[in-house]
């Protein structure tokens, strides 16, 4: 399957497998990767810019296939040297750069000298614009339904895929509510190039997390996430646990982040992927999960996406037209 997007990155399907905090590992991208996908790996899942070099070299000899690094900015509470990573990305010969958070404007300059082809994430079309003009080769937009940040706005992917395809020239690829070939071919519908998933390629082999997340999001229908973080303009999909419901609870009652810091705080997070116990901390997961029924290998998921997203093109689709 050939679209604008494949062109771009050089990939023989038109997935991304998202970037994505504590998951997105040389393992998973490479993974992916070798699926005919775009794997991602997360700068940041790399404590020190020295350790995510040695992590690019590891994805570097897993993979002959193009990858992408993810450099989400002004997201997490620590002090961070960007320019040092954004130094380690192009020093690597990485060539596809997938940045998310704040805008890439800092960076463009040095992503530009070296060839390397941005794709922004973004949650609104408003952003997506500004990403264009600044050069940026793709976006990546976040539908309402997606895990992790969606915004502020709640605008579905079925409105906001058209919308930001309609005003863009550059291609479009949606992200949120995307798990199977049927998203696929919607996504296709709508105008974009693409589609980007996380929580989809969250439960593959090759993730790096305990199977009883996995079997959790396997299991779950498509009401149990939950937003939170919404009193303080920085609304967070995820899945709907006793976490989630504690931090509602504070929320609810005019609490300010320093109440539910220690809730949601990355050591918890880091003991609910680890351990499998789905209450131990915020597992960030989209709506997508009611629509996840196993465990495939990142080889198998995109065969099986791919396969019945033609199968929709060519039979169903197909047979409605008229001659």
């Amino acid at each position: 399957m050939k679209t604008r997007l494949t062109e771009l990155l050089g990939i023989e399907s038109p997935i991304i497998c998202g970037g994505m905090m504590r998951v997105g590992t040389a393992e998973l991208a490479a993974a992916a990767s070798n699926a005919g996908a775009l794997g991602v790996m997360t700068a940041l899942t790399q404590p020190t810019p020295e350790l995510l070099a040695a992590e690019i070299e590891k994805c570097q000899s897993l993979t002959s296939k193009p990858f992408a690094v993810n450099l989400t900015v002004g997201v997490v509470s620590t002090e961070i040297n960007y320019d040092d990573y954004v130094d380690v990305i192009v020093n690597s010969g990485v060539k596809i750069v997938e940045t998310a958070g704040r805008s890439p404007e800092p960076f463009m300059e040095v992503f530009n000298a070296h060839d390397v082809k941005v794709i922004h994430k973004c949650v609104a079309v408003r952003h997506a614009l500004k990403a264009e003009r600044l050069g940026v080769a793709a976006v990546s937009i976040d539908g309402f339904e997606c895990a992790g940040h969606p915004g502020e706005e709640d605008v579905p992917g079925l409105v906001l895929f058209p919308a930001a395809a309609q005003r863009l020239s550059i291609p479009v690829v949606a992200s949120g509510g995307l798990a199977d070939g049927r998203g696929l071919v919607a996504a296709l519908a709508l105008g974009a190039e693409g589609i980007n998933m996380g929580t989809r390629f969250m439960v593959t082999q090759e993730a790096p997390i305990h199977e009883g997340i996995k079997q959790k999001i396997v299991e779950m229908d498509e009401t149990q996430t939950r937003l939170i973080f919404r009193s303080f303009r920085n609304t967070a999909r995820v899945y709907d646990n006793d976490i989630a419901k504690k931090v509602a609870e504070v929320e609810a009652q005019g609490g300010d982040f320093s109440q539910v810091h220690e809730y949601v705080s990355g050591k918890n997070q880091d003991k609910a992927w680890s351990t499998g116990d789905i209450d131990a901390g915020m597992v960030t997961v989209g709506m997508c999960g009611g629509l996840i029924n196993d465990i495939p290998t990142c080889e198998e998921l995109v065969n099986n996406i791919m396969r019945d997203a033609e199968q929709i093109i060519r039979d169903r689709l197909g047979g409605m037209c008229s001659a």
